[in-house]
């Protein structure tokens, strides 16, 4: 910016000797003796304030340059400062920016496939095999009947499941698909009928007998690193162990241990003699009992008593009476085959097929025949685990036996 001491447009005006200020004629307009005094000043002094007005004039345009130029400095400072300003980083909503693009990102990538806990071609997975669901009704030591084993060998039978890599689920696990056993281990379901004394008794510190069915189980299972005492045990609710009070009080025992508590009537009578309403109530009388000694005891599944249906066949699945009401998700026959992988198509949960237990191998469709069978494969081949719930693992060339409802859960290899 350039200074200066003239106005805009203005004459310039002439600093007189004398320093008054006035046009260029106004020396002219002055009275003679004024004219003559100036006249007489000597020439030296003349030159003396000139000298002192141009000095003046020197310092005053010096600092006005001085000043444009603090003030250049000052419009550069800022004009610095704002682009400064505006190329620096909102380091707030930079972040929040960021995190809405991961976040954006994040949900548009597909969630991944559930992946098999190990290869299951390692482990010789096929989950598509078939389970054994064994029968037991009472412990005697002359053997009994075609129903019944000896304790010797009940323990028998158990060791060598569980030296076989079978180990036990409940019959609720079964049919809800919640088979949670080791990468190539096999479930096994293990149901006890009638709720007799020689599957259940306390002791008089309140423990399970070691000489009943279920004690010998809780027993055995111990001694193993990875076997849960998993057993689904169907209850007469008029006759509990025996029909005491004492009796009564094995529910709770069993259901601490982890083992089901599952439906076989108030009266055990064969339901295809029965009216409907008879039906319903024998149904909902058990649960109602058992739910009422075991607060938080889920009664889900059925053992037909003798293995025979009510005449309406949809009854042994749901109803209700004044007792209460009841919706099985599993029924269990008396049949004499193991069960289909619960993830294979022709799995009935409301049809579920049963093995006698007998350790004679030449027992015919019992227990030590058909298990003899499994281990050879073929046809008949068992259910063996991934080690991952989540996931089906199978031979591919299975793939057509898959219940459809599980294509996205398959694992073939």
């Amino acid at each position: 910016m350039r200074a200066t001491i003239f106005g805009r447009g203005a004459r310039p005006r002439a600093i007189t000797p004398t320093g008054a200020v006035g046009g260029p004629d106004a020396a002219a307009t002055r009275s003679g003796p004024d004219r003559a005094a100036g006249a007489r000043q000597p020439g030296h002094r003349r030159g003396v304030r000139a000298l002192a007005v141009a000095a003046g004039l020197v310092l005053l345009l010096a600092a006005c340059a001085e000043a444009e130029e603090d003030l250049d400095d000052a419009e550069v400072e800022d004009t610095a400062t704002e682009e400064d300003a505006d190329s620096a980083p909102d380091e707030v909503g930079d972040a929040e920016d960021t995190d809405a693009v991961e976040d954006e990102q994040a949900a548009e990538e597909p969630e991944p496939e559930p992946e098999p806990a190990v290869d299951p071609a390692e482990v010789g997975a096929d989950e598509l095999g078939v389970v054994p669901v064994l029968m037991y009704h009472q412990l005697r030591e002359d053997g009994g009947s075609v129903y019944d084993m000896t304790p010797e060998e009940y323990e028998q039978e158990l060791r060598w499941l569980f030296d076989n890599d079978y180990r036990p689920i409940t019959v609720t696990q079964l049919v809800r698909r919640e088979i949670d056993v080791p990468a190539g281990t096999k479930p096994v379901v293990l149901t006890y009928d009638d709720s007799t004394t020689s599957q259940a008794q306390l002791t008089d510190d309140g423990e399970l007998d070691p000489d009943t069915s279920l004690g010998i189980l809780v027993e055995i299972a111990a001694e193993y690193d990875d076997v849960e005492p998993r057993a689904s045990v169907y209850v007469i609710t008029s006759s509990l162990f025996g029909g005491t009070e004492r009796g009564e009080q094995v529910l709770e025992v069993l259901h601490g241990h982890g083992m089901e508590i599952g439906n076989h009537t108030h009266n055990h009578p064969n339901l295809r003699t029965l009216g409907a309403a008879d039906v319903q109530d024998e149904l909902a009388t058990n649960i109602a009992v058992v739910t009422d000694l075991v607060d938080d005891a889920e009664v889900v599944t059925l053992s037909l008593p003798l293995g025979v249906f009510p005449e309406d066949r949809d009854l042994a699945a749901s109803g209700s009476s004044d007792a209460g009401s009841y919706d099985h998700e599993g029924i269990l026959l008396v049949g004499s085959n193991p069960a289909p992988s619960p993830f294979a198509a022709e799995f009935d949960p409301l049809a579920i097929p049963r093995i006698r237990s007998s350790v004679d191998p030449d027992a015919e469709f019992e227990s030590a025949w058909w298990l003899e069978i499994i281990e050879a494969g073929g046809s008949s081949q068992p259910f063996v685990s991934d080690g991952n719930p989540d996931t089906i693992s199978f031979p591919a060339e299975r793939a057509d036996e898959l219940d459809p409802a599980f294509e996205d859960r398959a694992n073939p290899y």
